[in-house]
C-alpha cells in the first residue's frame, strides 16, 4: 500500500506553540496594544486592566489579556507588577537616575540664566528634579540686549559661577556678538541654533510633520500659530507645546547638549 501524505495545516494543531514572555506592566513602559494598534507608556496598572498614554496625552484602558501587547515589535503578555515593584520612574525627566526622597540642596551662589519664560519653564520640566538636587537655580532675562550690564551686576567669579542659554546663537547674529562680549573664565553661552525654544521641541512630539517657515517680519509665534491652524493665542499655543514634552526624548540635541554644559558649568 502507498502511504498516505498528509499537509501542513492538518498536523498543524498539534505543533507546540512558541512561548509568549510576560513582562510587568511597570511606569513608562511603552507598548502598542494589538487589536487596535494604539500606542502609548504605562501610567496606571490595576486588577486586570492597564491604562496607557500616548505622545498627545489622550488616555486609553486595555484588559491585561493574553498575547494582547507589542513591545519592541514582539508579541507579550502583560502581568501586573509585583507589590515590591516600585512604583516611581526610575529615571527622572532628563534621563539621570532618579533619587527618591532626596531633599533639594541649599542654593549655589552660582546661577543659570534663560532669554525668557518659556525657556525657563522647558529648563524646569526637563531638568527641574537635576536642578534642586543640585542647587541651581534659573532665572529668565526677558531678553539679551543688556546681558553685558547683567553679568557685570552679577560679578562672576569661581565660586559664583554663571551660564547663560541664548536663542538663536548662530555665527554672525547680533546673540553671537553680545556672547563674545561676556564670555570668561567664570560666564559660559551657550545656545541653540531656533528662533525661539519652541522648536527645541520635535515636531514629532505635537504630531506635526515640522515647524512651519514664516515669512520675514511676521512674528514668528504668530505665524507658527497661523500656519497650523491654532487660535491665534500664543500663551495658550506654548501650554500646548509644553504639554508634549514627556522628557528628554522630546527635545532637540542642540537644547540638551547646551543645558548640560550649563548645569555641569555651574557645578564645577
Amino acid at each position: 500500500m502507498r502511504p498516505r501524505h498528509y499537509s501542513a495545516d492538518l498536523t498543524a494543531p498539534w505543533k507546540k506553540s512558541a512561548a509568549v514572555p510576560e513582562v510587568a506592566a511597570e511606569a513608562d513602559l511603552v507598548v502598542e496594544e494589538v487589536s487596535t494598534g494604539f500606542c502609548g507608556a504605562v501610567i496606571r496598572c490595576e486588577a486586570g486592566t492597564v491604562t496607557l498614554e500616548d505622545r498627545f496625552g489622550k488616555h486609553r484602558v486595555f484588559p491585561l489579556a493574553p498575547r494582547g501587547f507589542l513591545l519592541e515589535g514582539e508579541v507579550v503578555t502583560l502581568v501586573r507588577p509585583s507589590s515590591q515593584a516600585p512604583s516611581r520612574p526610575a529615571r527622572t525627566a532628563s534621563g539621570s537616575l532618579a533619587v527618591p526622597g532626596a531633599r533639594a540642596r541649599v542654593a549655589r551662589a552660582g546661577r543659570i540664566y534663560v532669554e525668557g519664560r518659556h525657556d525657563a519653564e522647558l529648563v524646569e520640566k526637563v531638568w527641574g528634579d537635576d536642578l534642586r538636587i543640585e542647587g541651581v537655580v534659573v532665572e529668565y532675562l526677558e531678553g539679551v540686549d543688556d546681558l553685558a550690564a547683567i553679568v557685570a551686576d552679577f560679578a562672576p567669579g569661581p565660586d559664583a559661577r554663571l551660564g547663560v542659554l541664548v536663542d538663536h546663537l548662530v555665527p554672525g547674529s547680533k546673540e553671537s556678538r553680545i556672547a563674545a562680549r561676556v564670555t570668561g573664565d567664570d560666564v559660559l553661552v551657550v545656545g541653540h541654533p531656533y528662533v525661539d525654544v519652541w522648536q527645541a521641541v520635535k515636531p514629532a512630539a505635537l504630531g506635526i510633520a515640522a515647524w512651519p517657515a514664516v515669512p520675514p517680519g511676521e512674528d514668528w509665534k504668530t505665524g507658527v500659530c497661523r500656519a497650523l491652524g491654532w487660535p491665534p493665542n500664543t500663551g495658550a499655543a506654548w501650554q500646548r507645546v509644553l504639554g508634549s514634552v514627556r522628557s528628554y526624548k522630546d527635545l532637540e540635541p542642540a537644547l540638551l547638549g547646551a543645558v548640560e554644559r550649563l548645569i555641569d558649568f555651574v557645578t564645577e
